[in-house]
């Protein structure tokens, strides 16, 4: 489970507590109650309240600490000392890289700037999960630190709204892997199947065509 699946989770299980505490409060409406059931509810009340913020507490320092004890953000000022490097420039409506392609296995520090306003740099992966993000600001250039450990064909998305473009703001890059070799793909793999094929279907139509013109002779003679 990737982290925003595990969010997703964490908030549709917090949605569900919540719902189910207004639907307890409205099926005790309207009740009578004598004195001793209100104090008994009123310390039951306040019992749920103790241990629910107990456990909001804990969510809270736990959940900081997760996301937070590596800081994703790196040092902005001097050279961060990666192997690669990219220059990014973004512009409405579009994303210029330098170099386009990057390896997997050694830190690729992106050097983020814009040329007109605010856009959000996020990189995707090809499954299309968020892998990291920065922000593009015009006159400052935001450091980006990532290792890539997987090849393919990496998507940047614009996150920040940016005009009538926004939406298609897309661009791609190559991740290769440290020998140098792309990630294969559906159609390098059917064209390899192809190419692998061919020499039998050849073979195959010439023993064909011999066995036609051999019976044509025959026929002729």
């Amino acid at each position: 489970m990737i982290i925003q699946d595990a969010i997703w989770a964490i908030a549709l299980a917090g949605m569900g507590l919540v719902t189910l505490g207004f639907l307890h409060v409205v099926s005790q409406a309207g009740r009578s109650a004598d004195e001793e059931a209100t104090r008994r509810s009123a310390r039951t009340a306040n019992a749920i309240r103790k241990w629910l913020f107990a456990v909001l507490l804990v969510g809270f320092v736990g959940g900081t600490w997760a996301t937070l004890h590596r800081f994703p953000i790196p040092a902005q000022s001097g050279d961060l000392g990666a192997p690669q490097v990219v220059d990014v420039v973004a512009r409405m409506w579009s994303w210029q890289f330098t170099p386009e392609a990057v390896q997997t296995g050694s830190a690729v520090e992106f050097r983020v700037t814009s040329e007109d306003v605010n856009h959000g740099f996020a990189i995707y992966s090809p499954e299309g999960h968020i892998v990291a993000q920065t922000q593009a600001m015009p006159s400052y250039s935001n450091k980006l630190l990532h290792t890539f450990d997987k090849p393919g064909t990496y998507t940047v998305q614009c996150l920040e709204y940016c005009g009538i473009g926004h939406g298609p703001m897309k661009a791609s890059f190559e991740v290769v892997a440290a020998n140098g070799a792309k990630a294969p793909n559906a159609a390098d793999a059917a064209a390899s199947a192809n190419a692998a094929g061919a020499p039998g279907a050849n073979a195959a139509g010439a023993a064909s065509a011999n066995v036609a013109g051999a019976a044509s002779a025959t026929q002729g003679d």
